[in-house]
């Protein structure tokens, strides 16, 4: 677990352990718009901060980022708890890492539904209930 950002706020560190689904070869960063938007312009050339991003370096290994401001500003504009919405996005690049895909529409719905019973188990409501925008 590494932070960029100031804890405060944040889920524990023990939640993200149990959202990230016991994956213990899996880094996650919490950042700022800033180094979630120089990462995004690197990885994705788009030039903008993103809520999750997810570095693959070996099967089911990898780097997740994600961005504190953007989770926030989209968790409150969907009526969400952060914790909601960090058990998501954690969720969601952890499924990354582990060749889940969403670029297809058969993949993207394969995807949701995982994400969907994953985060169910964890008492958290389906994030796709309310249509809201996919993790970018």
């Amino acid at each position: 677990m590494q932070y960029a950002v100031a804890r405060r706020g944040l889920p524990s560190a023990a939640s993200f352990r149990l959202w990230s689904l016991g994956s213990s070869n899996v880094t996650l960063r919490v950042v700022g718009e800033r180094e979630s938007r120089e990462l995004n312009a690197r990885f994705r050339k788009k030039r903008k901060a993103t809520n999750v991003l997810s570095f693959p370096y070996a099967k089911g290994r990898g780097d997740i980022v994600l961005c504190h401001p953007v989770i926030a500003r989209e968790a409150r504009a969907q009526g969400k708890t952060l914790a909601a919405h960090y058990a998501h996005l954690v969720v969601h690049g952890i499924l990354h890492l582990r060749g889940y895909d969403h670029e297809k529409k058969r993949d993207a719905q394969r995807m949701e539904r995982r994400e969907a019973r994953i985060l169910r188990a964890f008492g958290f409501p389906d994030p796709y209930a309310v249509k809201s925008p996919p993790p970018r």
